[in-house]
């Protein structure tokens, strides 16, 4: 019995039978993204409000102003691995990202915990942003006067104050809601349309960033990046080379997305051409991008004068003549959280699709709509199930997590990677890692060495959610396995 439960947990599923699943009648998905909509997905998901907040917070608790350095660092790691998923989504152009690299490679059991752990950076991690998203909606108006209800953008875990001092609880945040019915709608009615919707804010989010970086660039004082690396206060993580290393760790949250690109790999015209381009373009742009902005951060603030500060970056921007850009910071933050939210439910809808496919989860969330072509049933259930997380919950404790589990999946890809070049050393690979297994081994090293440097409580909330995820699969998901059910027939 024991023998027969581990070979379950260590079943496979090959190349070829993923490929065939890729293209299966009633579970089609429409190939229409090219490498230039492939980009902007990327950078739709990693553009977002880190640029703005966690770059003013890993300066003043952890780095200095070698934050600059951990951004090359987080940075690194995300290269390493995102060298890894482009050879296999040219290889495996199937929807699922790194839960269905897992299955082809490390067995069902690995691919369930990848799959779950994606609903941490996925679903989770949209929750998170809606609730920023609803907050900076609701500064931006009353910049102009308007003023929405204060129990309907608050949840009924929060409490308020209001000018005259009074204090009430939040009913629900109703914009939070809003934002994820949109993403979802859209999601819904085609992948070519939320593209479209995509690229034209990501356009006006890098707009908003040149600006910023632009014009206060001729602002920055030298003196502020003295000393460029901080002595190390004699605490872990606070300053010196521990403090950058930390400092990567908590920046690395703002990278989190590019992976994202993977999960429309059955989506993608040609995707073993341009699932590289996508993955690695939008990575190489978005490195550029957070340098430079947290060049010119560092430099227009001393990182000490940011320690404790809720808006570093509208500090920074009072350092020039320019008031008007905290507006335009504002309208950027919105457009950055927007896309973010759209592109991180893509992917999540994806995963669980292929699950569902695998009938590692019910059979509803892989039903695609007959003229959509979009699996509408897992965007429904997923607008019900963020919208209510980020509506009625105070989640940003959850979002912690998702550093720690994308960290976790990028790992195990890069394994993948080292397995899939000896069990199918001749299969075609439009895009070659190079160098392996070098590369997934430092790919491995350096997301460890960041998982390594984050707190004990988000290592511990990482544990329980596995033990969850663990129970469910142990409960349902493998004795309705079709890969399980396929190889007992």
């Amino acid at each position: 019995m024991a023998a027969g439960a581990g070979s379950a947990l260590l079943r496979t599923k090959s190349l070829e039978r993923l490929n065939a699943d890729a293209e299966a009648g009633e579970h089609t998905l429409q190939r229409t993204l090219g490498p230039w909509s492939l980009i902007g997905l990327g950078i739709g998901a990693v553009i977002g409000a880190g640029l703005f907040s966690l770059t003013g917070i890993a300066a003043a608790q952890h780095a200095g102003p070698a934050v600059v350095i951990s951004f090359a660092i987080a940075a690194l790691g995300c290269c390493f691995a995102g060298m890894c998923y482009s050879e296999l989504a040219g290889m495996i152009p199937v929807a699922g990202s790194a839960y269905t690299y897992a299955y082809a490679t490390m067995g069902e059991f690995v691919a369930w915990i990848i799959g779950w752990d994606l609903v941490l950076e996925y679903a989770v991690g949209a929750a998170t942003v809606s609730v920023s998203w609803s907050q900076y909606v609701v500064r931006f108006l009353h910049q102009f006067g308007i003023d929405l209800p204060a129990r309907l953008v608050h949840s009924p875990f929060e409490t308020y104050t209001l000018a005259d001092g009074s204090t009430g609880t939040g009913l629900v945040n109703l914009p939070a809601i809003v934002i994820i019915v949109a993403a979802s709608w859209l999601l819904m009615i085609g992948i070519r349309e939320s593209a479209r919707v995509n690229a034209i804010v990501v356009a006006i989010k890098l707009a908003v960033v040149a600006v910023v970086i632009g014009l206060g660039a001729f602002y920055v004082k030298a003196q502020n990046y003295v000393p460029f690396i901080p002595e190390n206060t004699g605490t872990f993580g606070e300053y010196g080379w521990s403090g950058i290393m930390r400092a990567a760790g908590v920046v690395f949250f703002a990278y989190i997305g590019f992976d994202a690109v993977s999960t429309a790999a059955q989506e993608a015209k040609n995707p073993q051409r341009n699932m590289m381009i996508g993955i690695l373009g939008s990575l190489a742009i978005c490195t550029v991008i957070y340098i430079l902005f947290a060049g010119v951060l560092t430099g227009l603030v001393h990182y000490d004068a940011m320690r404790g500060d809720g808006a570093p970056v509208n500090t920074a921007i009072g350092q020039t003549p320019f008031p008007w850009l905290k507006s335009l910071v504002t309208l950027g933050v919105i457009a950055g959280f927007s896309t973010v939210i759209l592109v991180l439910l893509l992917g999540q809808s994806r995963v669980f699709f292929t699950m569902s496919q695998d009938r590692l989860l019910p059979g509803l969330f892989s039903r695609v709509h007959p003229t959509w072509k979009t699996p509408y049933r897992s965007n429904l259930f997923f607008m019900v199930f963020t919208g209510a997380l980020g509506g009625f919950l105070p989640i940003t404790q959850l979002g912690h997590m998702t550093s720690i589990g994308t960290l976790l999946a990028f790992v195990l890809v890069c394994l993948g990677v080292i397995i899939l070049r000896r069990t199918h050393p001749d299969a075609p690979r439009a895009y070659r890692a190079p160098l392996v297994p070098l590369v997934p081994i430092l790919g491995i090293l350096t997301c460890t060495a960041m998982m390594v440097s984050l707190d004990g409580e988000t290592w511990l909330r990482l544990v329980i959610w596995l033990a969850i995820g663990m129970a469910i699969y142990f409960g349902w998901s493998r004795r309705h396995s079709r890969v399980g059910r396929e190889q007992g027939a």
